[in-house]
């Protein structure tokens, strides 16, 4: 099989690799730590192409909307500026990401990095046109964001070795990838070396 390499027009989001969203987090994704590497390569990748990478975050104040506190589904999680809001620190997240806070608002749950006004044309108008994506967690925030993507234009490759479920019913894992690959995304199995 021929190496994986990201073009001109490709770029890499990893979606909220945050250490609330690991094992020993706050709303810990099974077996999430086995993302690291494979994300690790693809930035790898990415950097060697000279390829942007973004990366996305919760970022909520400490009354979000999408806490039990606030009959929301989930503890409190990545509360701004909180050691559970930083990013992984295994992640090799070069100086030059740019990163997409959302959920900051207390009353809006944002679940795709697309929610972020505007952010659709900000990639159109530096060229980018495919989208590689992994992170966490597969069956929510990711497919979220693939799906907004999918809508929004771009080719989408979900790195299917690169994010983990959290399956709150047994199963969406594999539905949440039934489901991106058939509104169009392609499934990535590969690693990069």
């Amino acid at each position: 099989m021929a190496p994986v390499r990201l073009e001109p027009g490709d770029a890499l989001i990893i979606v909220d690799p945050q250490v609330d969203f690991f094992p020993g987090g706050k709303v810990p994704v099974p077996e999430g730590d086995e993302i690291i590497g494979p994300l690790n390569r693809w930035i790898r990748t990415a950097r060697n192409a000279e390829r942007p990478i973004l990366v996305t975050r919760d970022w909520h104040p400490a009354n979000h909307i999408s806490f039990k506190e606030r009959g929301g589904p989930w503890p409190a999680h990545c509360v701004q500026g909180s050691e559970g809001a930083q990013f992984h620190p295994h992640l090799e997240l070069p100086p030059e990401v740019e990163v997409i806070s959302k959920g900051e608002h207390p009353d809006h749950e944002q679940y795709s990095a697309f929610q972020r006004p505007h952010l659709a044309g900000e990639l159109w108008d530096q060229g980018l046109r495919r989208l590689w994506v992994g992170g966490l967690a597969q069956d929510i925030c990711v497919r979220a964001t693939v799906l907004d993507a999918l809508e929004a234009g771009f080719d989408v490759f979900v790195l299917k070795a690169a994010m983990r479920p959290v399956n709150l019913q047994a199963g969406d894992g594999e539905r949440a990838l039934r489901t991106m690959e058939e509104a169009g995304a392609t499934i990535v199995t590969d690693v990069p070396d």
